[in-house]
Formats: structure tokens, sequence, C-alpha cells
């Protein structure tokens, strides 16, 4: 298992969440992303979900 860290800020660049979760592989870490991001209702704030290479799977600005 790989630790993926998602991050999500206001447009003033105030952070919201900020969580570290573990997933198998990048697919299945974007799947957990979105989800936690849809629950938190931030899917549309400005977020990035980065792998522990420090790749961009999700971003939205």
């Amino acid at each position: 298992m790989k630790t993926y860290k998602l991050t999500a800020y206001e447009k003033d660049g105030t952070l919201i969440t900020d969580e570290a979760f573990t997933a198998e592989n990048d697919d299945a870490a974007k799947e957990q992303g979105r989800q936690l991001l849809t629950e938190k209702e931030l899917l549309e704030r400005t977020h990035r979900l980065a792998s522990p290479l420090g790749k961009l799977l999700l971003f939205h600005v």
C-alpha cells in the first residue's frame, strides 16, 4: 500500500483539508480521492491529490 496526500483550498489560499490515505495503486487512489472530495462537498474547490512520488493524480483550480 502507498500513501497519497489530498489537499483542498479556499480561493484565498486557506487550507480546507489536508489528508493522507493509503491505496494499492494510483487508479484506486484517484477513486478514493474523488469519493472523499464528494463526501466533503469539495469537488469544485481547488484541490490536488499527489502520489508518494509527487505525481499529481487529481488537480482542480
